[in-house]
């Protein structure tokens, strides 16, 4: 299984040539995303529908929502478990690992938990954790 990390998947749904690649070489049904992925690219959405400061940016903004939402929707969705809890709890007792950023340890989490393949840019960070299976689609 191969959960995209948030950079990618928001790469993926921009036409990334490579990432689109890649996702064409393997079974779509190996490919999902963790709840901590979706969050972060609902937030972000809402944050730009919030923050547009003239009406065709609030446009803009509420089209990308909605197709971001749509791509969502069509993508697995990992939830938290207890294991990915247990991985976050040992994770965050690695004092090596305190410049992670709380987001990508829960997603890392969840992967450990999980067996599965991180499809993710940010191989510093992810490389520090020990186990985590991790490829760069982007490059």
């Amino acid at each position: 299984m191969y959960f995209l990390d948030t950079d990618t998947l928001t790469l993926a749904h921009a036409g990334h040539a490579r990432i689109s690649d890649q996702l064409r070489r393997v079974d779509p049904n190996e490919v999902a995303i963790t709840v901590i992925t979706r969050i972060e690219i609902l937030q972000g959405r809402f944050a730009a529908v919030l923050k547009a400061s003239h009406g065709e940016q609030l446009v803009r903004a509420h089209e990308l929502l909605q197709r971001s939402d749509q791509l969502l929707r069509a993508l697995e969705v990992i939830p938290v478990d207890a294991a990915a809890a247990e991985e976050f709890d040992r994770l965050r007792q690695n004092k090596k690992l305190k410049n992670i950023g709380r987001g990508d340890l829960l997603i890392a989490s969840i992967a450990l938990a999980h067996r599965a393949i991180l499809v993710s840019r940010n191989v510093k960070d992810f490389r520090q954790i020990a186990g985590l299976q991790l490829e760069n689609w982007a490059s």
